[in-house]
């Protein structure tokens, strides 16, 4: 059926606002590798350019001046995230199942348990010693793994999910013999890979992300995952270059690194593989948040 006059000029309003929205989010990642690129002086004396005025790739020699120690970051991060958006994954789906189903006799009082926790939490403190005076997690993979592995928010969400399968299927299931074991691993996880994907996306992007955990319970260098490790390098570069010792520092080649270029490129070395994995989520991010929607 063509489109009315009305209707064409509704379509024209609803892609050129797209349009706007993608340029408004396109645009400052494309001024972060301009300026990433550009040299020192030409950012001090003409500011941010999207067409760099002197090219320099300085930041990126700097940030890669001991490779090993950025892939060994690399290493761990990607080791992390792997790991822990399994294992969330599934402990997620493990406990929002149980509080989905009807018949379950505790649904109602543990479902506000979960939510409890969303608002409330035990502290920074108790956290820390219970990790490492409890758990002894310090310095050790686990550490970096285990805080993030369960999010109420995330459980509500797949609870929400798991809410519109039709209890019929499950009694079906029943009635052919199958054990409660078998419908959750053989029929609910399949049925959930919507939600999964757009929560794997949300776990993996945490892990990825995170480095206040690494800053509280990580000293040993071989397991600094690569967010810190570029907070540690832009710290260090901001106190060399800001130092009142800049004098002597520039007899070190300390006092004019390319501080505002730096961050810019740790930007890009920091997200920019989660840009290439997101597209891969994308058919099931929407359905995911769609079908996953929370409700009482």
């Amino acid at each position: 059926m063509p489109l009315t006059k009305q209707g064409r000029r509704a379509n024209w309003f609803i892609n050129a606002f797209f349009i706007i929205v993608c340029a408004l989010i396109t645009v400052p990642f494309l001024l972060v590798i301009a300026v990433s690129i550009s040299s020192e002086n030409s950012l001090v004396q003409y500011g941010y350019r999207f067409i760099p005025h002197e090219v320099s790739f300085e930041a990126f020699r700097i940030v890669f001046k001991e490779p090993n120690i950025m892939l060994r970051g690399y290493g761990v991060t990607i080791l992390i995230t792997v790991i822990g958006t399994v294992v969330a994954l599934f402990l997620t789906a493990l406990t929002a199942y149980p509080i989905s189903r009807r018949d379950f006799r505790y649904q109602r009082p543990l479902t506000f348990y979960v939510f409890f926790t969303l608002l409330f939490n035990g502290g920074l403190i108790p956290f820390y010693i219970l990790m490492t005076q409890y758990f002894h997690l310090k310095n050790t993979l686990g550490a970096l793994i285990i805080p993030l592995l369960l999010s109420p928010y995330n459980i509500l969400i797949m609870k929400g999910f798991l809410d519109k399968i039709s209890m019929e299927i499950i009694e079906s299931a029943k009635v052919d013999g199958s054990s409660e074991t078998r419908i959750f691993l053989q029929m609910i996880l399949p049925l959930s890979t919507p939600a999964l994907a757009t929560l794997g996306l949300f776990i993996s992007f945490a892990y990825w992300n995170d480095w206040f955990t690494a800053l509280l319970f990580i000293d040993n260098d071989k397991y600094v995952p690569l967010q810190l490790l570029l907070v540690r390098i832009l710290s260090q570069i901001e106190f060399l270059a800001n130092s009142p010792l800049a004098e002597a520092a520039d007899k070190l080649q300390f006092a004019n690194f390319p501080t505002l270029s730096v961050r810019m490129a740790m930007a890009i070395l920091a997200g920019g593989p989660m840009l290439v994995i997101f597209p891969f989520f994308q058919k099931y991010f929407v359905r995911g948040i769609t079908v996953g929607s929370l409700k009482g």
